[in-house]
């Protein structure tokens, strides 16, 4: 204590100073909620313990493992950005998403939300795979041009007729935006999360890898069980009733950041959350 007093004294401290550390401590403390729960975080515990192995490479006099190190320690850069693209990538998708206080954009509509929630029972009674994608914040066109556009409004009656089995577009995931249908048979990214159930097939990856990349949400009908499941920042949670969805889907798009803990006490009561 008396040398840390000691340093204050003979140290220079402006208020200045305090607001640059408390930035610093906010920005650090923003940037490691976005990347909680990434597959970063398991990627960063392994770049530090590299560090602190080369640091007892050096405390030891180990010349060999220091100089391949050193030359590593090079290419670290590169080696960031190819290893943290696709965490890189959301957490700028969070930053224009989020304002800098944490809080969501406001202004979505909630129009649509009934009639996916009535086509998704109906889908999933009839156990008709689907996969059903609502835009949020960030634009999905990207995505929506590797289907066939459609731009028609949403109704139940259109949601379920595209799903059927053997038409030509129940194959790929249809997204709307607002109250309107933008295209259907799109293409996703399907999510690379080692951890997740075997049972989830190729509809629900991509459901999940959606909500990784983008903001957005996706209702997920299995075919094989006639389970509905909601997937939302790349977490997932199964087994929601009409009822559940439509409070889960009213949430999501009236811009709360706690619907991820909404839907865990929703599956407490019967769901199950991967």
């Amino acid at each position: 204590m008396g040398s840390i007093l000691e340093f204050l004294r003979i140290t220079s401290f402006s208020f200045r100073d305090l607001i640059d550390i408390a930035l610093v401590t906010f920005i650090s403390y923003r940037f490691l909620l976005l990347m909680k729960g990434t597959r970063g975080v398991q990627m960063t515990l392994g770049i530090i313990a590299l560090f602190l192995f080369f640091w007892v490479t050096r405390f030891y006099n180990l010349a060999t493992i220091e100089w391949l190190f050193s030359n590593l320690l090079t290419y670290i850069f590169f080696a960031v950005i190819v290893l943290y693209q696709t965490e890189l990538r959301m957490v700028l998708t969070r930053i224009g998403v989020f304002s800098i206080w944490g809080g969501r954009n406001r202004g979505r509509t909630q129009d649509g939300v009934d009639e996916i929630v009535q086509a998704a029972s109906t889908l999933a009674f009839r156990k008709i795979g689907a996969l059903i994608i609502v835009e949020r914040e960030v634009g999905l066109r990207s995505y929506a041009e590797s289907g066939i556009a459609l731009d028609a409004v949403i109704t139940y009656d259109l949601l379920v007729t595209i799903f059927f089995p053997k038409t030509p577009l129940h194959d790929g995931a249809t997204i709307v935006k607002k109250n309107r249908i933008v295209a259907a048979g799109c293409f996703l990214p399907l999510t690379l999360d080692p951890h997740l159930s075997q049972e989830l097939g190729t509809r629900h990856r991509a459901g999940i890898g959606i909500t990784e990349d983008t903001d957005a949400v996706a209702v997920i009908v299995s075919e094989e069980t006639g389970t509905i499941s909601l997937a939302i920042g790349g977490k997932i949670t199964r087994n929601h009733s009409g009822d559940d969805l439509r409070k889960a889907l009213r949430t999501a798009l009236a811009g709360r950041r706690n619907v991820s803990k909404e839907s865990g006490s929703h599956a407490r009561e019967g769901q199950e959350t991967v």
